[in-house]
C-alpha cells in the first residue's frame, strides 16, 4: 500500500550497513514470493501480496532506506480522489493497512509491509507496494538492516546455492525379548449362552468425491503432489463434490452465474496456495521441502472444504431465483 513517506526517525539508523553487505532481498512477481539471501544464499522465504492488475509494479533495485515500527499511513493524492473517505492519515492501530513493520524502499510510496488484512497474501490486490503477513513483516523487520539491496523480478527468483545432504539417520530397533509363554487353562464344561449379534450401525452417506480431471496432464509442483497424495487427492474432490452437488440442484437458468463465480473463487484459491504453499521447481523431491508443502496443502485444503460449503450456501441465498 503505496504513502507518502511520513516524518517518523528511523527505528533503525544505518550503523548496520557492514552487516546488511551480506544480505540480499528478491521479490518475484510471477511467485509472488520474497526471499531473504544471506552470502547468496537463500534463508528465508515468504508469501507477498503484489500490486492489482493495472497498477504499476517497478522492477529492478533498490534499497531498504527506512525501517518503521507502528507506522502511521498517509494515503496519496491518487487514493484519496479514487476514495474521497479516506482520511489525511491512519495512525498505528487495527484499522491501519500498513500493519505494525514496515520496510521503506528507495522507491517514490513503495514499501514492503504488514497487513490488517491477512486473506489478501499471495494475490494481487496491492496499490503497489508488498503485503506480508504480520509474523512475516516482523521476523524480516528484526534481520533487515538498513541499507539491504532489494531487487524486483518479473520472473522467478534465482534459486537457493546447494547446501549439505541431508541424510536421514537409521536407528537400530532394540530387539525385544520373546513373550514368556502362557500358562494351560483347562477347558470348563460350562455352555454359556451366546450374547445376541450387534445391531450394525446405518452406513454414513458418502461425500461425494470429484476427482480434479487435470491430474493427467497437470505440470505445476504443487497441483502434482496434490494429485499423487490420496489424502490431498480426496480433500480436493470433496470441494469439488460439493459444488458439482450444488450445481446440479440448480435450474439452467442459475447455474452459469453460479458456476462462473466457483470457478472465480477456485482461481483466487490456487493464486493463495502457489504464494503459502511454495515449492521451487526442482526442489520438490527433497524429503524437507516436500513435507512441508504437504502440511501446508493438507490445511489449506481442509479450509477450502469449510469455504466452500460456506460459499453454496451464500450463492444460494443470493442468486436470483
Amino acid at each position: 500500500m503505496p504513502s507518502r513517506l511520513s516524518a517518523q526517525v528511523p527505528d533503525t539508523p544505518g550503523a548496520g550497513l557492514s552487516a546488511a553487505a551480506t544480505q540480499r532481498i528478491i521479490i518475484s512477481l510471477k511467485e509472488r514470493r520474497l526471499s531473504l539471501l544471506e552470502n547468496g544464499r537463500e534463508v528465508r522465504s515468504y508469501p507477498v501480496a503484489i500490486g492489482r492488475p493495472g497498477v504499476a509494479i517497478p522492477l529492478g533495485d533498490t534499497t531498504v532506506v527506512r525501517k518503521r515500527r507502528n507506522p502511521t499511513w498517509h494515503p496519496t493524492a491518487n487514493q484519496r480522489r479514487a476514495k474521497p473517505s479516506l482520511p489525511l492519515e491512519v495512525p498505528p492501530g487495527p484499522a491501519n493497512p500498513l500493519g505494525r513493520h514496515a520496510l521503506d524502499l528507495g522507491w517514490n510510496a513503495i514499501a514492503i509491509h504488514g497487513t490488517n488484512e491477512p486473506g489478501s497474501i499471495g494475490r494481487r490486490v496491492s496499490s503497489g507496494c508488498f503485503r506480508m503477513l504480520p509474523a512475516d513483516v516482523e521476523a524480516l523487520f528484526a534481520v533487515v538492516e538498513v541499507g539491504t539491496p532489494v531487487r524486483v523480478v518479473a520472473g522467478e527468483a534465482p534459486g537457493p546455492a546447494p547446501g549439505p545432504a541431508i541424510v536421514p539417520t537409521v536407528v537400530a530397533k532394540r530387539a525385544e525379548p520373546p513373550p514368556a509363554p502362557r500358562p494351560a487353562v483347562a477347558a470348563l464344561p460350562v455352555s454359556l449362552p451366546m450374547a445376541p449379534a450387534p445391531t450394525p450401525a446405518p452406513s454414513p452417506v458418502p461425500s461425494l468425491v470429484v476427482p480434479d480431471p487435470r491430474c493427467a496432464t497437470v505440470t505445476a509442483p504443487l497441483r502434482r503432489m496434490i494429485c499423487a497424495t490420496p489424502e490431498l487427492a480426496a480433500l480436493d474432490g470433496r470441494a469439488r463434490g460439493l459444488q458439482e452437488r450444488f450445481l446440479s440442484g440448480l435450474p439452467p437458468e442459475r447455474r452459469e452465474a453460479a458456476s462462473y463465480a466457483l470457478v472465480q473463487d477456485d482461481r483466487r484459491f490456487d493464486d493463495r496456495v502457489t504464494a503459502l504453499c511454495w515449492v521451487r521447481k526442482g526442489t520438490e523431491d527433497d524429503p524437507a521441502v516436500a513435507a512441508a508443502a504437504r502440511n501446508c496443502l493438507r490445511n489449506a485444503l481442509d479450509g477450502r472444504v469449510e469455504d466452500v460449503t460456506r460459499r453454496v450456501a451464500e450463492l444460494g441465498r443470493l442468486l436470483p431465483p
